[in-house]
């Protein structure tokens, strides 16, 4: 599973997931994506079954990118503990995600391989999600479709 190295601080504030990505919006290097449609968090076990569905449909045929990674730490108190005594230990890890964020990339595969593939991760996420093109505009640069 994906899990920081080091970190500077060990415990975070929850945050408000509101607005739209303003990174990580494009697809930068594969031909293919998943976008998020909606705010969400994904564990870093989901990130990696969503990892393995795409790669186990493709046969390890394409290139798989993951544009995510989980930096925020979540924590929990322990089950039937009293209130107070501080804040909880770290139980896990989630990638926050806003809508328009480029999760995955795919490439080598034809469209309707990647686009099997990307549908079989999406069942693996706790997010909405659509599966996205490059496509090269007249000014030479590419973007999603």
């Amino acid at each position: 599973m994906l899990i920081p190295k080091r970190v500077k601080r060990r415990k975070q504030h929850r945050g408000k997931m509101h607005g739209s990505a303003q990174k990580g919006n494009i697809i930068a290097y594969g031909e293919y994506g998943l976008v998020a449609e909606e705010c969400g968090w994904i564990k870093s076990n989901q990130i990696e079954a969503a990892r393995i569905a795409m790669t186990r449909f493709i046969k390890r045929g394409g290139q798989v990118w993951i544009d995510i990674f989980p930096h925020k730490p979540i924590t929990r108190h322990p089950a039937e503990a009293r209130m107070g005594s501080g804040k909880g230990s770290v139980e896990y890890w989630v990638a926050t995600v806003k809508p328009g964020r480029v999760m995955f990339e795919m490439a080598g595969v034809t469209e309707d391989v990647a686009r099997e593939a990307m549908r079989l991760a999406s069942h693996k996420l706790p997010v909405k999600c659509k599966f996205v093109k490059k496509e090269v505009v007249e000014g030479g640069e590419a973007n999603e479709g």
